[in-house]
């Protein structure tokens, strides 16, 4: 589990892709610290596991199905990405639950300057995940935890401070660009328990019978 708080901004040391899959090694300083094998990190909001790792860098393998859903893809050698560690059980929560579990990717639109702020306004590539957004509620771009502040029927917007855009790579984001997703567990959880078993509910209504009766307390 993360934060969605950014520790480091990384380096993209090399690349070995195939079709859909690649490895990925990582020029780091913070994440090496206290790294072992096996140890989830966030990468642009993409949870992963170190395989391999040395004095300055460290490596993780990206399978297809991560490939095809993320913006992982789109990385070389040389592009800066966001980096978190897991959370540790005695650490401050200081953004929100995430999970790096990436929900859709999503294009930037807008990119506007307001005062001591930027707006960047993000139309997601899955329209689904709005069921799961609203404003003033949490949302994660390339792992970084930010507030709604506009919501309409196909865009999002969120308001960056300028220790957030000086720490993160949403510094280098414009409009054009790709951000991997991930929509708040709370809402994705709440919205399971209300519509998740309707469809259940509905053909199991269709079958009732004395021994149903008989089990529910009719009879």
């Amino acid at each position: 589990m993360f934060t969605g708080i950014i520790e480091e901004i990384g380096i993209i040391k090399n690349i070995s892709k195939q079709s859909q899959s690649m490895i990925i090694s990582i020029n780091s300083k913070k994440m090496l610290e206290d790294i072992h094998l096996g140890d989830s990190i966030s990468v642009n909001g993409v949870c992963l596991t170190v395989t391999q790792f040395n004095s300055s860098s460290f490596t993780m393998d990206v399978m297809p199905e991560t490939f095809r859903k993320t913006s992982l893809s789109q990385l070389s050698a040389g592009s800066k990405v966001n980096l978190e560690r897991a959370m540790s059980a005695n650490g401050r929560f200081g953004g929100h639950i995430v999970q790096g579990h990436v929900d859709s990717t999503g294009i930037i639109k807008n990119r506007e300057d307001e005062e001591n702020s930027v707006v960047f306004t993000i139309e997601p590539d899955q329209q689904e995940i709005f069921k799961y957004i609203i404003p003033q509620g949490s949302i994660t771009l390339d792992g970084i935890s930010l507030t709604l502040v506009k919501v309409t029927n196909s865009t999002f917007s969120v308001s960056i401070i300028p220790h957030t855009l000086e720490q993160t790579i949403l510094q280098q984001k414009f409009i054009g660009d790709k951000l991997n997703i991930e929509a708040d567990i709370l809402g994705k959880y709440i919205h399971n328990l209300l519509n998740g078993n309707k469809q259940q509910n509905n053909q199991d209504s269709n079958n009732i019978s004395k021994q149903m009766l008989i089990e529910n307390g009719f009879i």
